[in-house]
């Protein structure tokens, strides 16, 4: 054995503490043990309400960090906004402890007819440029169903081809296309699974929804394993006290899987004091991700 003196073994030592300290050095067990995932909001019913400084104010509050805008709600982040309108929103984010982390849309590409179909494409890059003003990272989309005179196949790979055209278009604009697991058909995840296969662009990304149909055939962990592959940087969520789903097996995959991105809350629910609601699910989410990382170790 190679003998070295006190100050080589001091000059190794500090190198070895400063490896442990850049970024994807594992060898730090606190620290490779510890999740990512941060939690935000969707504003489909909480929120929906609010003006863009009421939600920040509430969730600053509460001690959520990011939110997605679902469009058509009372913040009004819509592409009928100006160039000036666009800035201010973007500062009024960057100014807070809030990030935007993009936008929701109802936009959908399972059209039998196809001017329906390239309008909502056309439709979906303006919200893709919209989320690129005004500081957000993407744009959530759907499916949205199938339709009984169509092959399955066929309008799964339309669906497929039409997210591919839009991910090269929007990594452009430094966004994400986020096709939310979502249809009373389409949201299947070996259809969702189907879709992906034809849209190849590594910027067409999966939101998992958080539905019961996550338990069909081979249950939740056979299911999440079809997809996780193409995860993006979001994920939905209901209320996590709803004992309906096994959220604390979805938070273990997650964790299992070293998932970094937001898990955001699409609450169903309307309580009258949403902030303090917020707060409880934040406080089941950190819960919910220490015990996953505890059974992670």
């Amino acid at each position: 054995m190679k003998k070295i003196n006190r100050k080589t073994f001091l000059e190794e030592l500090s190198l070895l503490a400063g490896a442990a300290a850049l970024p994807g050095m594992g060898f730090v067990a606190s620290e490779a043990a510890k999740s990512k995932m941060k939690l935000g909001l969707v504003t489909y019913l909480w929120g929906k309400d609010w003006d863009v400084p009421t939600l920040i104010k509430n969730c600053t509050t509460a001690g959520i960090g990011g939110v997605e805008l679902r469009v058509e709600h009372a913040h009004g982040v819509m592409p009928n906004l100006t160039a000036a309108e666009r800035q201010e929103v973007k500062k009024k984010f960057a100014d807070s402890p809030v990030k935007i982390v993009g936008l929701g849309t109802n936009e959908q590409y399972d059209f039998p007819d196809q001017t329906r179909l390239q309008k909502a494409i056309d439709r979906t890059k303006e919200f893709i440029r919209l989320s690129a003003d005004v500081g957000g990272s993407g744009v959530k989309v759907k499916p949205n169903a199938l339709h009984k005179e169509v092959p399955t196949e066929k309008t799964l790979a339309q669906i497929g081809q039409a997210l591919n055209e839009l991910a090269k278009y929007a990594a452009d604009f430094g966004q994400q296309i986020r096709l939310e697991v979502h249809g009373e058909e389409t949201q299947e995840l070996p259809n969702i699974k189907t879709i992906m296969d034809h849209a190849s662009h590594r910027n067409a990304t999966v939101c998992w929804n958080c539905n019961p149909q996550d338990l069909n055939g081979k249950g939740l962990e056979a299911n999440f394993n079809l997809v996780k592959s193409r995860f993006g940087d979001i994920c939905h969520v209901r209320e996590l006290n709803d004992t309906s789903y096994p959220y604390q097996q979805l938070m273990d995959l997650f964790v299992k899987a070293n998932y970094d991105g937001w898990i955001l809350l699409e609450c169903r629910t309307n309580p009258a004091d949403k902030v303090a609601a917020l707060i409880e699910q934040r406080q089941i989410f950190e819960k919910m991700i220490s015990n996953a990382e505890v059974a992670r170790k």
